[in-house]
């Protein structure tokens, strides 16, 4: 079959789903298949959460879904308007925070758009400050305005907690479920952490060599607890699913 990457208008795609994926194939050279005959959907407004070890194909399948790899085995449906957030906040360090957050972006209104996303993620005191003034929390923030003020039918994170302290994590883990819950856009989150899956998604999948190993859904009431004995047997479920000893 011919690739077919199709971005289409705000969420318009295969049977009411926000994203589908069918028999996705991607090699480096003669290599074995980074990802092999992939198929997965998420539903407009879902959040899956998408975990694996290290060469697994989690970033992979995120580049082919941003549009950075091209799709050259199987096919992609989208929604059109799509937005990244990355490890790192990647902020034009000349350009002011607000300048950044509408960056590429047209009209008169630049500035109060950017003023509004920023108040939604708690920084509407700084939009005037340089990127350098920024702690990583606020520039993690900073990113999350960028993306979220185009609106996106689909978002996709790439571990953009990582480099964060403790602390700041868990601020932007709720953060991202406030957000989430506000927009209802379809999210990916690629992440190595068990229960930063079982607090923010609905869904958890496990990729293994490029093939979805656990598709598990997280059917717990929001707001989470990890003291809640169904998070505990989930959790057991995916640190097993990733060979992981529950100690």
């Amino acid at each position: 079959m011919n690739a077919l990457t199709d971005p289409r208008p705000r969420g318009a795609d295969e049977a009411g789903k926000a994203v589908a994926i069918r028999r996705l194939t991607r090699r480096f050279g003669d290599g074995p298949a980074v990802l092999d005959r992939l198929d997965l959907t998420i539903a407009p407004g879902e959040f899956v959460a998408l975990l694996g070890h290290s060469g697994s194909g989690k970033s992979t399948l995120l580049r082919t879904l941003a549009g950075l790899d091209p799709v050259t085995e199987g096919t992609i449906t989208r929604p059109r308007d799509v937005s990244v957030v990355f490890q790192e906040s990647r902020l034009l360090p000349w350009k002011r925070v607000w300048e950044n957050v509408v960056l590429g972006q047209d009209g008169a209104d630049r500035r109060e758009r950017a003023a509004k996303v920023l108040r939604e993620v708690g920084l509407g005191h700084r939009i005037d400050a340089w990127p350098l003034t920024l702690s990583g929390g606020e520039a993690q923030r900073a990113a999350l305005a960028r993306a979220l003020v185009r609106e996106p039918q689909f978002l996709m994170l790439d571990e953009p907690f990582a480099a964060l302290d403790a602390l700041t994590r868990l601020k932007m883990q709720g953060l991202v479920s406030e957000l989430w819950l506000r927009h209802r856009c379809a999210v990916l989150l690629v992440t190595h952490d068990v229960d930063e899956a079982l607090l923010l998604a609905d869904r958890a999948v496990v990729l293994e060599h490029g093939q979805i190993r656990t598709d598990l859904p997280i059917g717990l009431a929001r707001p989470r607890r990890h003291a809640d004995p169904e998070f505990e047997r989930l959790r057991s479920v995916l640190l097993d699913a990733l060979g992981v000893c529950d100690g």
